[in-house]
Parts: structure tokens; C-alpha cells; sequence
């Protein structure tokens, strides 16, 4: 019975780092994702087989079990995660704000060309 759920939760694990290495806009941040997922990826497999690796791992670093080894592990990860959100997001306003600006800019009634306009057609009068 406990390698059925083993075997559910590698195969879990798995796909969820597939569907997280999907493609992005950054190349060189696409590499450090992808490797930091398959990191955890094959730490997360051997922890699920191994449980009482992650125990001594956590036990030499101090931490009496393996799952506060795990707890403590995804508190810095969701940390990081929230700051590199928070950073891609000020990113995106900043693009946009300068985007819209240039738009308005492009798009604003330019008063010379009225006024040329105007002069052009008081020339063909005359």
C-alpha cells in the first residue's frame, strides 16, 4: 500500500514540475527554473522513497524531523516566490505605463499639424 502512494505522489510531483518548466519570455531565467525544478524534483522523489534520509539530513542541520526540514524548505521557497512575483509585477507596471504613454503621446491631436493644415488650404485660396 505505501509504494502505491509513493508511487502517486512521484508521479505527482512530476507533473506538476512539468507543467511549471512550460516555456518563458527570459531564457536565462527559464535555465535557473528549470533546474532549480528538477532539483526539487529529484530531492522530492528521494525524499518520498527515502523518508529517513531527509530525517538524518535534517537532523545534521540541526532540525529534529525531516518534515520541519520540508516546512522550513517551503517557507523560503514560497518567500522567494513572492518576492520574484512582486519584482516581475513592478516590471509589467512600469512597461505599461511607459506603453500607455507612448500611446497617448502617438495618438494626441498634434496642434502644428492643424495649424499647417489650416495654412496650406489659405496658400490654395490665394
Amino acid at each position: 500500500m505505501i509504494l502505491i502512494v509513493q508511487i502517486a505522489l512521484v508521479v505527482a510531483v512530476i507533473l506538476v514540475s512539468l507543467v511549471l518548466m512550460r516555456g518563458g519570455v527570459n531564457a536565462k531565467h527559464l535555465a535557473v527554473r528549470r533546474i532549480m525544478l528538477m532539483t526539487f524534483a529529484v530531492a522530492a522523489a528521494l525524499s518520498i522513497f527515502f523518508p529517513d534520509t531527509l530525517t538524518r539530513i535534517a537532523s545534521y542541520l540541526g532540525i529534529g524531523r525531516g518534515t520541519d526540514l520540508v516546512l522550513y524548505a517551503t517557507i523560503v521557497s514560497f518567500f522567494v516566490f513572492m518576492a520574484t512575483t512582486y519584482q516581475r509585477f513592478r516590471n509589467m507596471e512600469t512597461s505599461i505605463t511607459t506603453l500607455s504613454r507612448r500611446i497617448a503621446l502617438d495618438e494626441a491631436p498634434k496642434p502644428w499639424a492643424a495649424k499647417q493644415g489650416q495654412n496650406c488650404a489659405d496658400d490654395h485660396r490665394q
